[in-house]
């Protein structure tokens, strides 16, 4: 048996530190899409650059910090089940891009905080308070109105595309609810580092597989580089961090500013056009983020139940 955290009303309340690590986790994966953009490789090769350097990466850190001795010691099930999740996510969401529209497959993968709250709600006693489940919704409603959501169901393939997208949304759902449930006594750094390994080795075929395989020009490289550090390395030890710090409703909501930061990127990098309701729409996810993480902060914080 191992010790989980879970919420109490009546205990001290929950560290900034935690509410920053789930913003910079979501800031940080946002910027996968510029990179991309910019380098314009295939998603499988930018994917298995962003888990493999990353890896790297953090292997460079856990030797300088003196950490590298908790790597002796094989991955459990539960790791590695995370980091299959990971790139089973991203495989299931590029699939998601090539069948449907970018904006049905981003809010259907976005269902996966809901999801995973009600899934911690039912397994793991980590109850919703009404204000919770509002903010929740407004952020999801929030979010819809950013993509300014439209789905053909007449047509076939949307309709694969969104099959790929739950799939991508059950996975994703999966590393969150995953991560939860590590044992306590795992470093956290040491536990992304075998989840980006072991996500990059997974998908590492489908990126061979694609005609230039893993080929990239010399001008590609440091983004690449940038990849692997930020949306790759930071992003990731941010959120394993922060899920293990927070309870799954408010890291849910906070993971809410990626699709917040993608839209500014998009405006301020490349000149994309927000209308009236997509800035609704984020001003209602920045709200929905603000309140959930001001009522988790005030209201609860971490005790120790058996699972």
């Amino acid at each position: 048996m191992t010790r989980h955290a879970v919420l109490s009303p009546s205990t001290p309340s929950i560290a900034p530190s935690s509410l920053v690590l789930a913003v910079v986790a979501a800031v940080g994966m946002a910027t996968i899409g510029v990179i991309s953009r910019i380098t314009e490789l295939s998603a499988e090769s930018i994917t298995f650059y962003r888990l493999g350097l990353g890896a790297a990466f953090l292997l460079i850190y856990l030797v300088l910090t003196k950490r590298h001795a908790s790597l002796k010691a094989l991955p459990g099930r539960h790791v590695v089940l995370s980091g299959l999740f990971l790139a089973a996510f991203i495989l299931f969401y590029v699939q998601a891009m090539n069948y449907t529209q970018m904006a049905n497959a981003i809010l259907m993968v976005y269902l996966a905080p809901i999801f995973a709250a009600v899934v911690a709600h039912t397994l793991f006693a980590e109850r919703l308070t009404p204000q919770q489940v509002s903010f929740i919704g407004l952020a999801l409603f929030g979010f819809a109105m950013m993509q300014e959501f439209r789905l053909n169901l007449e047509d076939r393939q949307d309709v694969i595309g969104m099959g790929f997208g739950l799939a991508a949304m059950l996975a994703y759902s999966g590393f969150i609810l995953t991560n939860r449930r590590l044992p306590r006594h795992l470093d956290d750094r040491t536990c992304a580092f075998w989840q980006l390994l072991v996500g990059a080795l997974a998908i590492l075929p489908f990126a061979l597989w694609q005609p230039d395989g893993l080929t990239a020009a010399t001008w590609q490289w440091p983004w690449l580089l940038a990849a692997g550090f930020v949306p790759g390395f930071l992003a990731l030890l941010c959120a394993v961090m922060a899920i293990n710090r927070l309870p799954t409703a408010l890291y849910g909501t906070l993971a809410y500013c990626e699709p917040v930061a993608v839209v500014i990127f998009g405006w301020s990098l490349f000149g994309e056009a927000l209308t009236p309701l997509q800035l609704a729409g984020c001003s209602l996810v920045l709200a929905s983020g603000i309140a959930q993480a001001w009522l988790g902060g005030r209201a609860a914080t971490p005790s120790a139940t058996t699972g």
